[in-house]
């Protein structure tokens, strides 16, 4: 008999942790934004200059033919949706290819979108860093008839964090501005 209740207080015991374990687990973000990195008028920016907003993060680079432009249009759209709710989001646009994507290069490129989007680039070793914060992949592909002689292949998903910069959602590409939109809205 005491056999018993030994055994039954050290699976309560066990039980107790492991739900102490899943509910802290449920909880918390998966990962969270982290970068340093320089935006397009030049300043070193990081997620904390962002606390206690959303933000809207896209991998790409300028020189994408369709997806990155397609994919920061719905992100204008959203914007636009969001009225006056918009302060409270920042959508960010981080490239994969800071060869040529330099802060002159994302000033003229972002403020296309009229989004209030910012830019930011880095060192090729600072978006490598920023990128193994992210489950993203990129990679330089060879391409004699895009500028420069190569094109970028990534990710195209659309990341939502939390006003703490943890992960909240993410969208594929294809995803229509009015879906990203109704969850957004629902969120904030």
């Amino acid at each position: 008999m005491a056999g018993v209740a030994a055994l039954a207080f050290v699976w309560l015991l066990l039980w107790s942790d492991y739900r102490a374990d899943s509910a802290r687990t449920d909880a918390e973000p998966p990962f969270f934004a982290e970068f340093e990195l320089t935006d397009h008028q030049g300043m070193v920016r990081t997620e904390k200059d962002f606390a206690g907003r959303w933000m809207l993060v896209f991998f790409g680079f300028t020189n994408c033919p369709d997806v990155c432009p397609t994919t920061l249009s719905e992100v204008a759209a959203v914007m636009d949706g969001l009225g006056d709710d918009a302060a409270k989001v920042q959508p960010i646009f981080i490239t994969i290819d800071p060869e040529r994507d330099t802060p002159a290069a994302l000033a003229e490129y972002v403020p296309l979108f009229d989004a209030g989007i910012i830019g930011l680039t880095g060192t090729p070793e600072q978006i490598a860093a920023t990128s193994e914060t992210f489950p993203i992949f990129f990679e330089r592909v060879e391409e004699a008839a895009a500028p420069d002689g190569y094109t970028m292949g990534h990710t195209s998903h659309l990341f939502l964090f939390d006003p703490d910069a943890g992960f909240a959602d993410s969208w594929p590409y294809g995803t229509s501005a009015e879906e990203i939109f109704a969850d957004l809205e629902e969120r904030i």
